[in-house]
């Protein structure tokens, strides 16, 4: 049994959830509302509403009555009216179904609080068709402190997972190393020592800034950079961190660090890449990581092993070093390698982005961009480059075109200091120097969501300080029972928001050819309920994976299709209102929705008792829904004729002889009009 909660709280319930998407066959993919036009809007609301105005005319004391009260029109009227506005060549097949659509509740007439209701709710759907959702949750973004940075900015944050459980590792600006929980909890630190040879008053403390840091995944090791020139390599266990390595002498400062490993092919040596501040890149190659990266010489002192990188080639059995002069003319301060492509950009104009084969064969690619880079981000699969600079823009290119981006996306006031591209949505974030992120759609090249992220640490009227790499996105796949998300650094503070792993490619039609399924509807996920409605000869069926199907008994075609009806939790029960014409769904969260089998619009959504499944429905005379399920309460909502899109619950069925245990079942038999309840414990 779950626990009840406030109201408030339990709606947002439906604020969280995957937005649905409504998939319809071709053959009845246009809506009834189609042949419509804003013009034709305000002519029928004059209908309604004014009595000498269409054909209410033959109601003359319908002036002056409450809107409410209004007699509304029959199928023939409605026809009447629609033909005057539209054309006399309204088809009457078309009339009838966009008065059924309206109708759903079957009283014989058309009011004009339901046609505008119908209207706003398809012309809704219609525009999040085209604009989807953000993938950024409205959930309240968890903001932790990093005390153990002495409140040093946050350099880089990465995301160990082998082994198990998923963990972070935080490095700051002063060399304070932080292991997190999953849920954010700090499990242990580690702060970076300094020269042994520069010992000052018998300490070793680390006088210097980091730069960058890396997870080397195939040997379970975390790769700092420090402005001394140098890196630290650090075992990440599930109990210890300790420093094995010191590698130092660097002719200049590593200033960008990217790791790369191919999973798929182990035989493929795992690649750590280092861009520095005269613009060079090193290429590290380490050929046998499992037995460790460098030599191991018999050793007597205790700490990290100390090796000068002039004399790297007496490692030449264990790594292999090459080095990129001159790439760009600032310092790096990106570095990506994806399919034998190095990826680096600077703040040079010249040189803000640089593409080159890791051969040298190649021409390199190179964009030029006025203030340069100080971000990027690609993706393979989609071949997009986004890039944020000084300018508070945000350019899309496509691959290997570098004349002029595809897209500007306008609206950072600061410097945009990260960016990424969140593939399974199709969105990009970007994050300004002022704590504002936006999420935009890369298809519609438009802002769909800003938030102004409140860090503790943020004064009125002064920027706040950030590391040089405030973004985390864990992208899928991701470890068991992790969902995706971002982390994002500013100062000492790290916030966590949620994201949404949404559907895409849908569009709202189906995706085959000829008019049959695509293989994303092909795969239909198992069954968990399903129910024959006689009145319009259809099957539903609702599966685990949320989705809801609409089957033609006649011919066994599916009509319609909604996709992620309640997020992306599983149907636990179905219903029909009296008309028929309704469909009500219930979920494992406590949510339930009323859809029209007509044409798949959430018409309302009604309020959430508990947070826990519901697992029957029951449909009473006059359209009284009664809904059960693990809060042990028998609920009641009035969906009659109901005109708001959130239904109040009706908590009155309360007796003292209620049920001890969760409902597992409700029934009712009409004619002798009895309601039946089970519960777990096997009371009747």
């Amino acid at each position: 049994m779950g626990t009840l909660g406030n109201n408030q709280n339990l709606w947002r319930l439906y604020d969280t959830e995957v937005p649905h998407t409504r998939i319809r066959h071709p053959a009845d993919s246009s809506s009834a509302a189609d042949k419509l036009r804003p013009e034709h809007m305000q002519l029928l609301r004059d209908a309604f509403i004014c009595p000498k105005a269409g054909p209410q005319a033959q109601h003359p004391k319908t002036e002056g009555r409450n809107r409410d009260e209004e007699p509304g029109l029959k199928l023939g009227e409605f026809q009447e009216l629609l033909r005057s506005v539209v054309g006399p060549n309204a088809d009457e097949s078309w009339v009838e179904r966009f008065f059924s659509e309206v109708d759903v509740c079957c009283t014989g007439r058309v009011k004009w609080q339901q046609l505008s209701s119908y209207l706003f709710l398809e012309l809704t759907e219609r525009q999040r068709a085209f604009n989807p959702p953000a993938a950024l949750l409205d959930t309240q973004p968890q903001i932790r402190h990093c005390s153990h940075n002495k409140r040093e900015a946050t350099v880089r944050v990465v995301a160990v997972s082998h082994p198990p459980p998923l963990r972070y590792v935080s490095v700051s600006k002063g060399g304070q190393i932080s292991v997190w929980s999953r849920s954010l909890h700090i499990l242990k630190t580690f702060t970076l020592t300094g020269d042994p040879t520069e010992e000052v008053a018998n300490t070793t403390r680390f006088r210097g800034w980091t730069t960058d840091a890396a997870y080397m995944g195939s040997c379970q090791m975390v790769a700092v950079a420090t402005n001394r020139r140098d890196l630290h390599f650090f075992s990440i266990s599930s109990t210890t961190v300790s420093e094995d390595v010191h590698l130092f002498g660097f002719f200049c400062v590593p200033t960008a660090l990217c790791y790369s490993e191919n999973v798929q092919n182990p035989e493929e040596h795992p690649l750590l890449m280092l861009g520095d501040e005269q613009g060079g890149v090193h290429l590290l190659w380490f050929l046998n990581p499992l037995k460790g990266l460098f030599k191991s010489p018999p050793r007597k002192e205790k700490g990290p092993q100390r090796i000068f990188f002039p004399d790297l080639g007496e490692h030449s059995s264990m790594v292999s070093h090459r080095y990129i002069p001159h790439i760009h003319q600032e310092p790096i301060n990106r570095v990506v390698f994806d399919s034998n492509v190095i990826m680096t950009s600077s703040e040079s104009d010249d040189t803000s982005v640089v593409f080159m084969n890791v051969s040298l064969r190649q021409k390199p690619y190179t964009w030029k961009i006025p203030q340069g880079a100080k971000c990027f981000d690609y993706d393979s699969s989609l071949q997009l480059l986004v890039t944020g600079g000084r300018d508070g823009k945000l350019r899309v290119w496509t691959s290997y075109v570098t004349l002029s981006p595809v897209g500007m996306l306008l609206g950072h006031h600061t410097a945009v200091l990260d960016v990424a591209v969140y593939q399974a949505a199709d969105q990009i974030f970007s994050y300004s120097r002022d704590s504002e992120l936006r999420v935009w759609d890369i298809s519609g090249h438009h802002c769909l969501k800003t938030v102004r992220l409140q860090f503790p640490c943020m004064q009125q009227g002064c920027l706040p300080e950030h590391g040089y790499f405030p973004f985390l996105l864990l992208r899928p796949p991701l470890p068991e029972e992790t969902p995706p998300h971002l982390l994002v650094g500013c100062k000492d503070y790290l916030a966590h928001l949620s994201l949404a792993e949404t559907r895409r490619g849908v569009g709202g039609r189906w995706t085959g050819e000829g008019g049959e399924l695509g293989a994303d509807l092909e795969s239909s996920a198992p069954l968990s309920c399903a129910l024959y409605n006689p009145t319009l000869t259809q099957v539903v069926t609702g599966h685990v994976d949320s989705s809801v199907s609409l089957w033609d008994v006649k011919t066994g075609r599916r009509n319609l299709c909604i996709l992620n009806a309640h997020g992306e939790e599983r149907l636990t029960c179905m219903e029909l209102d009296s008309s028929h014409r309704r469909l009500i769904t219930g979920a494992p969260s406590g949510t339930i929705k009323v859809w029209n089998l007509l044409n798949g619009l959430n018409l309302h959504k009604l309020e959430p008792v508990i947070n826990s499944k519901v697992t029957g429905l029951t449909c009473l005379h006059g359209n009284q829904l009664l809904a059960v399920g693990w809060s042990r309460h028998i609920v009641q909502y009035n969906i009659s004729e109901v005109k708001d899109l959130k239904v109040r619950a009706d908590m009155s069925w309360k007796s003292s002889n209620g049920h001890k245990s969760d409902i597992m079942a409700v029934h009712q038999c009409s004619p002798l009009g009895v309601i039946a309840t089970a519960s777990h414990d096997g009371e009747l």
